[in-house]
């Protein structure tokens, strides 16, 4: 039987990894849920970058940006990666999987739910194009204000992205970098997770 015990245990990588982050959020100065999410471009060149990951759901993980923004083009594809890391626990999760778009009523309720600010800044911000000055952003802002009012609804061009891993890895760091590394894979989504303990 595989030495799974202790922060390692458990039957659903996904309980796991909330798991992990419940514990992040006790012990990381900023934005324990930050990840650095992987994409490539039309000719294959690579991009990562911070995001803040918003849930963690029974089969899959969901962050939410704006649809024009180079992530969400270059996440077209259908695929991404990304890794949660944390210092203070010198642990992290590694994730590569499916995207899919989340643009109904959880998409609007996460959107209620930010400040109005962050409301009004989402319909404000061409987001990755070109801008003029920071006062054209401020202008910008005033503008959507005025046009969309305290309550504005969610912008067409803003939602979420659910990424449903095929491989999900466990890391923690171990003395003399004798690292222990647990890999959860499945070649489709609706076959059993395959659990493998990989050398540090």
């Amino acid at each position: 039987m595989m030495d799974r015990t202790g922060i390692f245990a458990g039957e659903d990588p996904f309980v796991i990894a909330k798991s992990w982050l419940t514990e992040a959020e006790a012990s990381e100065p900023n934005d324990p849920n930050a990840i650095a999410l992987a994409t490539v471009d039309a000719d294959g060149m690579p991009n990562v970058r911070m995001v803040l990951l918003k849930d963690i759901e029974e089969a899959a993980f969901v962050f939410y940006t704006n649809y024009g923004s180079k992530k969400a083009q270059e996440i077209a594809s259908g695929k991404a990666a990304f890794v949660l890391h944390w210092k203070s626990l010198r642990r992290q999760i590694r994730v590569r999987g499916l995207v899919t778009r989340e643009e109904g009523p959880q998409a609007d309720a996460y959107y209620d739910s930010r400040s109005l600010k962050s409301r009004l800044g989402a319909w404000a911000s061409a987001q990755s194009q070109p801008l003029s000055s920071r006062g054209a952003l401020m202008a910008e802002v005033a503008r959507v204000t005025a046009a969309q009012g305290l309550n504005p609804r969610r912008p067409p061009f803003w939602g979420g992205f659910r990424i449903t891993p095929l491989e999900i890895e466990f890391w923690a760091d171990g003395a003399f970098r004798l690292h222990d590394r647990f890999r959860w894979s499945r070649a489709e989504v609706a076959q059993p997770w395959d659990v493998q303990r990989l050398n540090p």
